[in-house]
């Protein structure tokens, strides 16, 4: 036990007091490149030794060697290993203070074991004292062995003590090694990148002193060439006179192009007046009560206007009269549409909508809900759509109450004017005339 202890403890030193990986940073490189500042500004590098490496290669070098020292000299790797070796001591301690104990605890058994021996030998004769007086040899025996052993045990304890100390200084001393060396990798890797910033920023203003530099240059060359063809110019006035010559032409030309040029914003101002204020689309749409009638139109063309007329009436659609009679006879009849507005607000053409046309009354609903139900009244105004859009003739301009008005479009131009006659027709039996805004009624 003791030469396993005293080999751990030379082991453990030896590690701990190793120079190998704990040597100074600064042995990797001699110094940092020297610069000066020149004439104009340029940053001059002094030829004063021998051709080294690029800064920024040796800055990344050196980064990188001290991180791979500061990972292998990691103080927490030390403390563990430093632990092991404290916990190993302390347990061989340990021990030697309970066999000490031991020991002490036997030494008092023997002086006692031979005190009675000795008195039983005063007592007792014959076979009996002879066995006796064997036995006190055989305690004293036992004492010196014991003697040797507390001196083997004191000599182990005592070697265990050095050996936690040693121990106890190299964790301590290895600790502050690690943190000296931190330091100093801390200061030279901060005094490189106040190198290498420095020597990026010399860079960036020679940059921009050689590109002021070379504006400069190319400004002072224009200015030579500008005054160089003016020489050359003044010494050969025919080629002077055929660029004025030129140059008039040129003018001639671009005052052309400059009228054509008016001429066709000019056209295009007018097209495109003409689209956003002329009839681009139907404004009026044909209804029932247009039948037998004539139409006219006005056409205002850049303050003209045009009169367009139909040739002759409009004729009746085939087969619509005979149509509505036949619904007539119905109590009311269903239309599906889609309400295009709502009180003069655009709606999205999703939903469909049932328009009944009843003898007393109209209704509008979308499912089981009721959007506008009215009685035939003189309030009302039933006609097609004016304005124009979309499908004008497909839609129809209805109002049943004065806060409400509603533009629906129908399948087709048929169904749309076959809702209109109807209407007019039940509302006639009531005694009422349902006709569009401004339009003439005979009561």
């Amino acid at each position: 036990m003791t030469k396993a202890a005293t080999l751990y403890g030379s082991k453990t030193q030896s590690d701990a007091l190793r120079p190998g990986p704990l040597r100074p940073a600064n042995i990797i490189r001699n110094k940092f490149p020297t610069y000066k500042n020149g004439s104009n500004g340029i940053v001059i590098k002094l030829a004063d030794g021998p051709e080294m490496p690029p800064l920024k290669e040796i800055v990344a070098k050196e980064t990188a060697d001290l991180l791979d020292r500061r990972q292998r000299l990691s103080v927490r790797e030390l403390a563990m290993k430093f632990e092991k070796g404290l916990n190993t001591a302390t347990l061989l301690s340990n021990e030697v203070k309970w066999r000490q104990v031991a020991l002490l605890e036997r030494d008092i058994l023997l002086k006692n074991l031979k005190c009675v021996l000795e008195s039983l030998r005063g007592r007792v004769t014959g076979k009996t004292k002879d066995e006796i007086e064997e036995s006190i040899s055989m305690v004293e025996i036992l004492a010196v062995q014991l003697s040797k052993r507390e001196a083997e045990l004191l000599q182990q304890k005592e070697e265990v003590t050095k050996l936690a100390k040693s121990l106890k200084q190299a964790s301590e001393d290895a600790k502050r090694i690690v943190e000296e060396e931190r330091a100093n990798a801390h200061t030279e890797i901060e005094t490189a990148k106040s190198s290498v910033q420095r020597v990026q920023q010399a860079v960036q203003e020679h940059e921009k002193m050689s590109q002021n530099t070379g504006k400069q240059d190319m400004e002072e060359l224009k200015k030579e060439v500008r005054e160089a063809r003016r020489i050359k110019m003044l010494h050969q006035p025919s080629k002077a006179m055929d660029l004025e010559n030129e140059i008039r032409i040129l003018r001639n030309t671009f005052a052309e192009k400059s009228k054509d040029c008016v001429n066709l914003l000019k056209e295009l101002e007018m097209h495109k007046r003409l689209k956003e204020n002329g009839a681009t689309r139907p404004v009026y749409a044909l209804e029932p009560h247009d039948v037998g009638r004539y139409l006219q139109a006005e056409i205002d063309v850049g303050g003209e206007i045009a009169v367009a007329k139909t040739a002759g009436p409009v004729d009746p659609d085939a087969g619509l009269v005979d149509y509505v009679e036949t619904l007539v006879r119905k109590p009311e009849t269903e239309f599906n549409v889609v309400v295009l507005q709502l009180n003069g607000i655009d709606l999205p053409k999703e939903s469909v909508h049932v328009l009944n046309v009843g003898r007393l009354r109209m209704r509008l609903t979308k499912g089981n809900s009721v959007v506008a139900k009215e009685f035939y009244s003189s309030s009302m105004q039933l006609c097609g759509v004016r304005g124009g859009g979309e499908a004008a003739s497909q839609a129809m301009f209805w109002r049943p109450r004065n806060d409400l008005s509603l533009v629906l479009a129908f399948e087709s131009t048929r169904e749309r004017n076959t809702a209109i006659m109807l209407a007019r027709r039940f509302a006639v039996d009531c005694n009422i005339i349902l006709a569009g805004p401004g339009d003439k009624t005979p009561w």
